[in-house]
């Protein structure tokens, strides 16, 4: 009997050269949730199909484009737009984009375009027009745009009218980040008559609604791991070792360092909540884990993130410090541990995270660090996500680097700064988490976490006000004399100070414009201000939505209203728009 696992009897057939690249990629044989899809894509049916993470999704709806496209009685025009995949990250976007050239390359006649965020939109208008695209690749906001581009001479409403196929990857994900407007709006210009796949790792009620509106009779796919049992809805891969620490919250990142110069030949990916966590811990650990290559990323970046991604898939060994943005639908080859040092603010996202290791069939780990006062959540892993976990100990021979953490942030400013801004944005994410009556702000120990920080001073914030911390000893250290490594920052921060005291003693008593006692929370600075993007283009950095400013969104409100009422015009709007984009860092304290 005929093994319906195997790639060569899919009852259809597939294409010599479809074969014969699965042949180079090794892949023989079909992973369950490909041989439940692809002949039933291939068979003209919508499918809504649900996996675990890692179990090799995107080639279950690459090969039925391909073989959808390629059984076309009419050859596709250049714009002519077959099919369209829609994600909710650029990294996701740019690793599907490159699965698919692995079989393109051998169909010259298809035309593939990735259009995602981070780049400038007339680049890609006159890209498409140039070079088309039979088969897009997209993030929500950027194609939604592009849409909407008929002045600059791009109609892709008009191009979708041949469209077979569209597929949205990480539906549920789409949603969450709240792309439902976006997407009925490209739906809107899609033919009624294609075939649609859903594919995500979990099920939502908001994904119901889509598959509703969006699907004719979908056949429902829901693939289990092997090894699981049938009345066990388990959420992560059955090859996946999860570990949890406990440890004290000022011990954690010693526990960190030390783990993490025990695996230096392995390839790690380290979760923190915030962006400006990673951008503190990652300099941090760059300081103390060496002859590693370590690397970082997070949602406000913007034109460095894809060169970022691409770099750290190559790497044998090395350490990717990272947020949310890299915890869905991302294959990095060969991640041996995922760590989550601060958990994440929803239980589904614990299950995403892990699932960047253990992917088709490979083993993997991962390792969480609890507070204490955290450890029911290792109860509420196994009763709400059926995930199993195991205690690790703590590593007995870890060094104290705190102390020299501190003289990281004595000797330049710009760590003593990223500090503070990472201890103010980690206090605030963990107040939001999704399982607050485990993870209580109230019962966390504001002193020990300043201490795990490596703070030479507690910022002033609203949630520390009016409170006393004895467990926290300031450094003896006028912090105004901390200088920026950077002689031109430091040169700049000199300049203002100097301006700034003149203002001081030109104003009137009881008036003051310098913010230096105002709560750190609450600072902004001259590059937040030029920061400020529309909704739709944070929604398509896919980035962390809890740390990203809603006054981004006010800015461009306002441009809007201003192209409007005619006070600029359109090559005015997109010239301030764009003009709007900067780098994260705090300018001064």
């Amino acid at each position: 009997m005929a093994d319906p696992g195997v790639w060569e009897n899919v009852e259809s057939g597939l294409h010599t050269r479809v074969l014969q690249t699965l042949r180079e990629l090794r892949f023989t044989h079909m992973t369950p949730v490909q041989s439940a899809t692809i002949p039933l894509f291939l068979s003209n049916k919508d499918v809504v199909a649900e996996a675990v993470t890692g179990s090799g999704k995107t080639l279950a709806f690459v090969i039925p484009i391909l073989e959808i496209l390629l059984k076309r009685e009419e050859k596709l025009k250049k714009l002519q737009v077959g099919a369209l995949i829609i994600t909710p990250t650029r990294e996701l976007a740019i690793q599907i984009d490159e699965v698919l050239k692995l079989f393109t390359v051998h169909f010259p006649q298809f035309r593939q375009i990735l259009l995602i965020g981070g780049s400038n939109p007339i680049e890609d208008v006159e890209k498409f027009k140039k070079q088309g695209g039979n088969i897009i690749v997209g993030t929500p906001g950027r194609l939604e745009d592009m849409f909407r581009r008929q002045s600059d001479g791009l109609d892709l409403p008009s191009y979708v009218k041949t469209l077979e196929v569209l597929v949205l990857d990480e539906a549920d994900r789409l949603l969450e980040m709240g792309f439902e407007a976006s997407l009925n709006t490209i739906l809107g210009f899609l033919p009624k008559q294609r075939r649609t796949g859903l594919f995500s790792a979990t099920q939502t009620q908001e994904m119901e609604n889509l598959v509703r509106a969006g699907l004719r009779n979908p056949v429902r796919i829901m693939v289990k791991e092997k090894g699981v049992a049938a009345d066990n809805t388990q959420k992560t891969p059955v090859q996946l070792r999860n570990y949890y620490m406990t440890c004290r919250v000022d011990e954690k990142f010693n526990q960190l360092v030390a783990f993490l110069r025990r695996h230096k030949q392995e390839k790690h990916l380290v979760f923190f909540s915030t962006c400006a966590c990673v951008e503190y811990y990652g300099t941090a650990l760059d300081a103390f884990v060496k002859n590693v290559r370590i690397m970082c990323i997070h949602g406000k970046m913007k034109h460095k993130r894809n060169k970022i991604f691409t770099e750290f898939r190559q790497l044998q060994s090395g350490i990717l410090v990272c947020t949310d943005v890299m915890a869905r639908g991302i294959d990095i080859p060969e991640v041996d541990w995922v760590l989550q040092y601060d958990p994440p603010s929803s239980a589904s996202a614990f299950v995403h995270r892990c699932g960047r290791t253990a992917r088709i069939g490979h083993h993997g780990n991962a390792l969480v660090f609890l507070l204490p006062m955290e450890m029911a959540y290792v109860n509420f892993l196994s009763i709400n996500q059926k995930c199993p976990i195991e205690e690790m100990k703590l590593l007995k021979d870890s060094a104290d680097v705190l102390p020299k953490l501190k003289k990281l942030a004595v000797s330049d400013r710009a760590v003593f700064e990223k500090g503070m801004k990472a201890f103010v944005s980690f206090i605030q994410s963990y107040a939001k988490h999704e399982c607050s009556l485990i993870f209580r702000i109230k019962d966390l120990d504001f002193a020990a976490v300043a201490r795990g920080f490596g703070l030479l001073k507690l910022p002033k914030m609203p949630e520390l006000r009016g409170k006393s911390f004895p467990g926290f000893i300031p450094e003896n250290i006028d912090t105004n004399s901390i200088r920026y490594k950077d002689k031109n920052r430091e040169k700049q921060r000199q300049k203002k100070l100097t301006e700034q005291q003149q203002q001081e003693g030109h104003q009137k008593e009881g008036k003051r414009t310098f913010v230096k006692n105002k709560p750190w929370s609450k600072q902004k600075t001259k590059r937040d201000k030029r920061k400020k993007q529309t909704d739709k283009r944070r929604r398509d950095e896919g980035s962390d939505m809890e740390e990203e400013n809603i006054d981004e969104l006010l800015n461009d409100t306002r441009l809007l209203k201003k192209l409007k009422r005619g006070k600029i015009n359109e090559e005015e709007f997109e010239k301030q728009l764009m003009g709007t984009q900067g780098t994260d860092e705090l300018e001064d304290v």
